[in-house]
């Protein structure tokens, strides 16, 4: 047993880690002599690009690194016990009862065939603790401790039945469940909104203090780094290049790198913009509305409107955002737009200088195909979005060849938009698995541009970027913009981003826009409590919001 942790002891120090990668890999080592510690009650903040080697730093502390990663030397100790000396046997009693962990996706790390009350209870169980009807009762009482509505009930539920933010609020009950001396937190809140993040930060927080646990909190977000950090360690590349108090860091960067990714944190005070010439809309949409039905074997349980009368218009070089949280409707409202999903009442128009007006939500299938070229989308994921078996050539120009081009010229034309993304022209036989994320993001932009649309629909373009390669990826769409003169449905939960790259705002609740107008007067004074929720919610504003 390790021992209970002192004021002189840190519950974990890491102590000149090192962790070899493969031979093949782009460098030696993962991480490369890194010293961290961090107390009791005390969040340490682990912050860099992807890459740099902070979730290997966590995986390492739960014994879980990939099989082809291996500890090359210093120690790991918890309360003053080295982890990597233990054997698996030792190291299956230490997870979860001394160090529980919070993953990134709770969707694939929650079991979707088993009820919520049952994966807690399993944790008890895999220790040898308690009886079968404590264990159950402990189970309610772990959701009701994080904050989640009738426990009783939604500790019968499935996963799927949960929203994001459930989902996460029932990992912490299960990384807490046994009262760990510390508590790995890797990517909680990236995928979700800003109202859902505000409160999952608050409750890591409040927990740690009541508990007293030590919070090793991996993030490339720098906003939920300057509401949650006590102290800060900056990873370039698998080395420790700046280590510091939460003020020192965010407020006097020493390293080069950490100003960089401090610099790329998006201002939530829009930049000034030129006026656009008043023109015709490109894309209108009217009255639209989708309403989603969940059926059970006697009938309609329920519906869900996501689209409730929705209107909005957009003309030549203009990007109008639509925000809000998780099932507000503005996912739907964008695959709506190009008929990805089939809208069940409004209109859809489109505008351009080439043809007349097309009436999009009226067109027979064949008749759809032939237009979609007009409007293109780029997706959240773009590895999900793009076939791993394809070269990025073919990715490209299989669009312009659907409709009638020829292949010699549809690549010719590939080469152009790789080069025109900031990729170079030879990269046109590599696969997808051999870019980067926001190399593949730009991959994506070009494929939506091959058809020289008049309108881009972007999907969650950049939320799961880091702030780096997502402030490249907006320059880039602004660029892109300017030079081809789009119209851009911009789709996003991030007010951050909306702000640098909108010119109009529509906040989208419960499927309605509550409220719309240009970013930087919409921004400036928010005139729906929806809207000002959302604003008060981004985390770090304080710091960050100029």
């Amino acid at each position: 047993m390790s021992e209970a942790p002192t004021k002189t002891m840190p519950v974990l120090a890491i102590e000149t880690l090192t962790l070899a990668l493969p031979a093949m890999a782009d460098r030696a080592h993962a991480v490369e002599n890194v010293t961290l510690t961090i107390a009791s009650g005390e969040t340490l903040c682990i912050v860099g690009e992807s890459g740099s080697g902070k979730s290997m730093i966590a995986h390492a502390v739960m014994g879980l690194l990939p099989k082809a990663v291996k500890p090359a030397g210093g120690a790991i100790r918890l309360a003053g016990r080295d982890l990597l000396a233990l054997d698996e046997d030792a190291m299956q009693d230490v997870r979860g009862r001394e160090v529980g962990m919070i993953f990134q996706e709770p969707m694939t790390s929650l079991n979707p065939v088993m009820r919520v009350a049952d994966q807690i209870v399993e944790t008890f169980e895999a220790h040898g603790l308690f009886g079968k009807s404590e264990r159950y009762r402990r189970a309610v009482d772990l959701l009701t401790e994080v904050g989640l509505p009738d426990p009783p009930r939604l500790a019968k539920a499935y996963p799927h039945e949960l929203s994001g933010g459930q989902r996460q609020r029932v990992m912490i009950a299960m990384a807490l469940a046994l009262e760990p001396k510390l508590l790995i937190a890797d990517e909680p809140t990236t995928a979700l909104d800003v109202t859902t993040q505000a409160q999952i930060l608050k409750l890591i927080d409040n927990l740690r203090h009541k508990h007293g646990t030590a919070v090793l909190f991996i993030t490339h977000d720098m906003g939920v780094v300057a509401e949650i950090a006590d102290r800060i360690a900056v990873l370039e590349k698998g080395v420790l290049v700046e280590e510091g108090t939460a003020d020192q860091v965010l407020g006097a960067p020493r390293h080069a790198y950490t100003q960089k990714l401090l610099a790329a944190v998006p201002s939530l005070t829009p930049p000034e913009r030129p006026a656009l010439p008043d023109s015709r809309p490109v894309l209108k949409v009217e009255k639209l509305g989708k309403v989603y039905r969940k059926r059970t074997l006697f009938g309609v349980a329920r519906e869900v409107k996501a689209a409730d009368d929705v209107s909005f218009s957009l003309v030549r070089g203009e990007t109008l955002g639509l925000v809000g949280e998780s099932g507000s409707g503005k996912s739907t409202v964008g695959r709506c737009c190009l008929r990805l999903i089939e809208p069940d009442s409004g209109r859809i128009t489109l505008s351009g200088e080439r043809s007349g007006d097309l009436v999009l939500s009226e067109l027979k299938p064949a008749a759809l195909r032939a237009q979609r070229k007009r409007i293109q989308m780029v997706f959240q994921d773009p590895f999900a979005s793009l076939n791993p078996r394809q070269t990025v050539g073919r990715i490209i120009s299989d669009g312009p060849v659907a409709h009638g081009v020829a292949r010699k010229d549809a690549l010719a034309k590939a080469r152009e938009l790789l080069e025109l993304v900031g990729l170079s022209a030879n990269a046109i036989d590599r696969y997808p698995h051999e870019f980067s994320g926001g190399q593949r993001q730009r991959v994506g932009i070009a494929r939506a541009l091959a058809l020289e649309p008049d309108v881009l629909v972007a999907d969650e373009a950049v939320s799961a970027l880091d702030v780096s390669v997502q402030a490249q990826i907006l320059t880039l769409i602004k660029d892109v913009q300017q030079r081809l003169g789009l119209a851009i449905l911009f789709v996003t939960h991030d007010l951050r981003v909306a702000a640098q790259i909108c010119d109009k705002i529509a906040v989208m609740q419960r499927g309605r826009i509550v409220e719309a107008g240009p970013t930087a007067a919409l921004f400036a004074n928010p005139q729906h409590a929806y809207t000002q929720q959302l604003l008060a919610a981004v985390p770090g504003g304080g710091r960050f919001g100029t």
